[in-house]
């Protein structure tokens, strides 16, 4: 008897945590690299096994660095001294420069969060979900609670992980601009947060896979894998996410605040390719460049099955479809397929940019569709007010 067959024999709620442990250890069977396994994998256990992140309780996370202190304070990065430069002109305040006293509903087709194309309500009605037009308004305020929920979650790893990096990073200019990118990633978290809570009324915990990644960050003590995993993967895809959502959305408060961010997040990005461009491909033995291109490949593809937004399933849909029909439905949204589109057209290119698209591992990232993104342009050949501009005329 196979395993699908054996599955289906078990009640139908047993069923679907069989099926989530299965799908777990599906990702964690893909690593290859016993050096990236052991990093991923506790961090793995925690968040896709154990789920720590929807405990209810806060999350303690063990973090290992060393800091690094240069008593001479250097000028060794003049890329970096720009940037820092351009950050502290760039500062915003959200309480101030954002327009809170605007009416939002998160009900309104008029200014809505996201317009109807992003669901296809038609084609899932052809799969046997079929919403009326109030629960078609409500689907579409959950699953763009759901998408800036993540969003938030995100922010505060960056946060922890900014003040990580400050700490460990071998430039001063870079420790100068990192002061910046902590401010920052402490404005994001405020802006979202008060976005959830005052204007859509509604948060939802934390992704697993999203878990995953931030717990292995925060444990590993190398500041290099700080920069790897935060500024290139997590603020990398964050920043296609931001766009497409900036893209879409007709809600003027949330347009005028992911514009703000957009801007914020430019910077954080360049900052990684700057930081990671030399020290990968020169300072780095063979090994532990593999390590890194093999790490970086495994976080791409945990965060790709970040937005199969189970969070929502359970909500609307759990007892009445499997947790197997929801992937086939959310993988197909057309919403969706851009976010990972435009998500991976902002990441691909950064690892080619630091040297982490080499021919030994162009056939995995070819195997699960992602080598398509890898002509595109990196971060630090892009501006914040080019991409803003890309993103109004695309709108």
């Amino acid at each position: 008897m196979d395993l699908a067959k054996l599955t289906n024999l078990l009640p139908r709620r047993m069923r679907e945590q069989v099926d989530a442990y299965f799908e777990a250890v599906e990702v964690l069977a893909e690593i290859r690299d016993p050096r990236v396994l052991r990093s991923l994998g506790p961090a793995g256990l925690r968040g896709l096994i154990l789920k720590r992140g929807k405990q209810g309780v806060p999350s303690k996370m063990p973090a290992t660095h060393s800091a690094h202190f240069d008593w001479t304070y250097p000028a060794d990065n003049p890329e970096m001294r720009e940037l820092y430069r351009r950050a502290k002109q760039g500062q915003w305040d959200g309480e101030r420069d954002l327009d809170w006293g605007m009416d939002v509903d998160p009900l309104n087709p008029e200014r809505a969060l996201v317009p109807d194309s992003f669901v296809d309500f038609a084609a899932l009605a052809d799969k046997g979900v079929k919403l009326d037009y109030a629960e078609q308004r409500r689907f579409i305020h959950s699953i763009t609670a759901w998408m800036l929920s993540q969003f938030l979650h995100g922010e505060q790893g960056a946060l922890f992980a900014a003040a990580q990096v400050t700490e460990a990073v071998q430039f001063f200019d870079g420790k100068l601009y990192g002061a910046t990118q902590v401010m920052d990633e402490g404005r994001h978290v405020e802006v979202f947060s008060r976005y959830l809570d005052d204007k859509l009324g509604k948060l939802y915990q934390v992704n697993d896979n999203l878990y995953v990644i931030i717990d292995a960050l925060m444990a590993d003590g190398r500041w290099d894998m700080k920069f790897l995993g935060m500024q290139i993967m997590v603020e990398g895809l964050a920043l296609g996410a931001f766009g497409t959502l900036y893209r879409q959305t007709q809600e003027p408060l949330l347009k005028s605040l992911l514009k703000a961010v957009i801007q914020d997040e430019a910077r954080h990005v360049h900052y990684g390719v700057l930081a990671l461009r030399e020290h990968i491909k020169v300072e780095l033995s063979e090994r532990e460049r593999r390590e890194r291109e093999d790490w970086a490949f495994e976080v791409a593809l945990l965060m790709r099955n970040r937005f199969m937004a189970y969070e929502v399933y359970e909500e609307w849909f759990e007892g009445s479809m499997t947790r197997a029909q929801w992937r086939s439905i959310i993988t197909t949204l057309p919403g969706m397929q851009d976010f990972r589109r435009v998500m991976f057209t902002r990441l691909v290119p950064n690892l080619r940019e630091i040297g982490l698209l080499t021919p030994r591992i162009l056939p995995h990232y070819d195997r699960v569709g992602l080598l398509q993104y890898m002509d595109g342009a990196s971060a630090d050949q892009l501006t914040a007010e080019s991409m803003i501009a890309e993103l109004d005329r695309a709108a």
